[in-house]
């Protein structure tokens, strides 16, 4: 991470980023990621929409609700895991971020998960995925499967997910986003089997 970076980061926060003129024109606030600093799980979605950047909090509205719902059903919740997006700041007219804009804010995601340092990174959503991925990701083909990235040289296991928006437009992805989650808690060692420990010992 570069000296600028440094100076715009307070621990997990970012706090003055100004690194992508049309997000820092639209955005009302920089949307951080929440959740405990030592949480198993971390959910990467693409970056803040309109009730994210009102409310300056990660996944909330309809789709923050289908993730607290499908959360509670695989055993866990909102309090247990942490979320934070690609970029920190709404883009105009919720467009997808570009390119250079994923770039200028990875540097952010990166200290975040080497400062969380999960069991497991969920990413919700293409653009997450192909992100982290750095590949073409056919994200509703693909959802539920485990790959194995490194980020700064640590290996690090990502669950690739639909987004929860999806289950509201297609009833079929409630059972694709739950099993993707399923997956996540599961390779946490969420439900504390031994069988999930030996999972996770052996990945």
């Amino acid at each position: 991470m570069d000296e600028d970076m440094d100076e715009e980061l307070d621990g997990l926060e970012v706090t003055a980023c100004k690194r992508c003129p049309e997000l820092v024109d639209s955005r009302s606030q920089i949307v951080n990621g929440t959740g405990p600093e030592d949480a198993d799980i971390l959910f990467v979605g693409e970056g803040p929409g309109a009730n994210e950047d009102e409310q300056g909090e990660p996944f909330v509205g309809r789709s923050g609700s289908v993730l607290d719902d499908t959360l509670l059903v695989v055993g866990l919740e909102r309090e247990d895991v942490r979320i934070t997006n690609c970029v920190r700041c709404r883009p105009p007219e919720n467009r997808d971020p570009t390119t250079t804009e994923l770039e200028n804010c990875r540097g952010y995601l990166e200290a975040e998960i080497e400062r969380l340092d999960p069991d497991v990174l969920v990413t919700l959503g293409k653009v997450p995925s192909e992100h982290l991925l750095d590949r073409s990701v056919g994200i509703t083909s693909e959802a539920g499967s485990v790959e194995e990235i490194r980020v700064n040289g640590s290996p690090r296991r990502v669950v690739l997910s639909v987004h929860p928006a999806a289950t509201l437009y297609d009833r079929s992805q409630e059972e694709t986003f739950r099993d993707a989650l399923e997956t996540a808690a599961d390779l946490a060692g969420a439900d504390g089997s031994t069988s999930s420990q030996r999972r996770l010992d052996g990945f």
